[in-house]
């Protein structure tokens, strides 16, 4: 263990995890707490209805990232030397997705019937979208393995944002200034990400897009644009069915269990995007080192989600209680059900990276369709004959669908899917993950 610690490679994948925990255990505890105050403030109902229009936008979400996200890190890693034009190009398409989001988004309410202050509530959450296009400064430092810097900024726009909407609570707002608050988290953090930016590189390369490039990154990304646009459908989709199908105040009590679902998901999302740089260095070095570190990733995410699901499944009715109130009461047996999908969640996270590293970026879009289709054909069954718990369940069957089923359903990633079979076994990861240091010792 000592020798580890002693690695360079190993402190530098360790300090810039941990600095990436730190900030997402920060937003976890800070979020759900001002989440919670802010949901017991405006009851099921109103709550329930700012759910619907941020589940209504996120439909549309992926139009703003392009898909690049994940692309930009890789080609980042990969040609270090071309910064300036791969920030400044991935800069400006996530502005035009943002405005192709806006029009798509306009075009669907023009098929929908909305009360005013609904319609005010989607533009604003919607405009918000437009400064993340500056996360590309984020990316920048997770390829460098340095997201401390990033860290800081979004630690600090945490803090002045919660503070806002408790003043919003303290002053019994009207419900149009929470989403207004949605907006504001994005634009505070686009503007401390540039200021970091400036401080730790010089000024952000505004005018360094080129068509090249455009065109290059495009052509590797269009399968996540459609493969994002689908998750988003079988992320959220359930929110929106159960506003059409049920009422608002449904979805406020469903919103709030989904919401303590989703509070954890910033572990396998901060681990995964430390250690996904060194994923891909480690294909180019070894085949055997690349498959064991694929491995132990799927290990580290299922039983450390099974590890979240277990006691929270057991707890459910007090932690609704206590947390949200008895008007929130009936959202413990969505908990009890919704919980077990965050074990999916972190396989397909994981799975996805691997794909894209293999650049079978084409299979993301075919697979999450399947979820999506089945999430949608799920809740139309389910939710009249069981209502709220009927939605969670039917999103249960399509993150497992999509997270772990689907790798069995093509050639070239079979080996991957018996990779994450192996990982639901207790046994296959303890050994994996510590017979080698028990030898050792010896």
């Amino acid at each position: 263990m000592p020798n580890l610690f002693a690695r360079p490679g190993f402190r530098k994948y360790f300090a810039n995890t941990s600095w990436l925990l730190g900030e997402r255990v920060l937003r976890m505890v800070v979020s759900l707490f001002v989440g919670i105050y802010v949901a017991r403030y405006l009851g099921p109902e109103r709550f329930g209805l700012l759910s619907y229009t941020l589940s209504f936008v996120w439909l549309f979400s992926s139009l703003a990232s392009f898909g690049l996200d994940d692309i930009l890190v890789r080609e980042l890693v990969k040609r270090p030397k071309q910064r300036k034009n791969l920030l400044g190009t991935v800069f400006w398409l996530k502005v035009c997705g943002t405005v192709v989001m806006g029009i798509a988004i306009a075009a669907a309410l023009h098929f929908k019937t909305e009360d005013e202050q609904t319609y005010w509530m989607i533009a604003l959450i919607t405009f918000g979208f437009l400064f993340q296009s500056t996360n590309v400064v984020d990316f920048y430092f997770q390829s460098q393995v340095q997201s401390k810097f990033a860290v800081r900024a979004q630690a600090i726009q945490l803090i002045l944002t919660s503070l806002f909407k408790i003043y919003l609570v303290w002053n019994q707002a009207e419900l149009i200034w929470f989403a207004f608050a949605l907006m504001l988290d994005q634009a505070v953090v686009a503007v401390l990400f540039l200021l970091v930016y400036h401080w730790k590189i010089g000024w952000f390369p505004f005018f360094s897009f080129r068509w090249t490039e455009a065109k290059k990154l495009m052509i590797d990304a269009w399968p996540l644009i459609f493969a994002g646009m689908v998750v988003s459908v079988y992320m959220k989709i359930d929110q929106v069915m159960l506003k059409e199908m049920l009422d608002a105040k449904a979805v406020g009590v469903y919103a709030a269990a989904v919401k303590l679902c989703e509070a954890w998901y910033f572990l396998p999302t901060a681990l995964i995007a430390s250690l996904f740089p060194a994923v891909i260095e480690a294909k180019i070095k070894s085949k055997t080192l690349y498959d064991k570190r694929v491995q132990n990733l799927y290990d580290l995410m299922v039983w450390s989600s099974i590890a979240v699901a277990l006691p929270t499944t057991l707890l459910a009715d007090w932690v609704i209680l206590i947390l949200y109130g008895i008007d929130f009461q009936e959202a413990a047996d969505v908990l009890r059900i919704y919980i077990w999908a965050g074990v999916f969640v972190t396989l397909g996270i994981a799975s996805s990276k691997w794909l894209i590293a293999e650049n079978l970026q084409r299979y993301l879009f075919f697979r999450t369709i399947l979820g999506a289709l089945l999430n949608v054909g799920f809740n139309l069954w389910l939710i009249p004959i069981y209502g709220i718990k009927g939605a969670a369940i039917a999103t249960l069957v399509a993150q497992g669908t999509v997270g772990f089923l689907s790798l069995s359903f093509f050639k070239k990633t079979r080996h991957n899917f018996l990779m994450a079979a192996k990982s639901l076994s207790i046994y296959g990861a303890y050994k994996r993950t510590f017979h080698k240091t028990i030898i050792r010792g010896r």
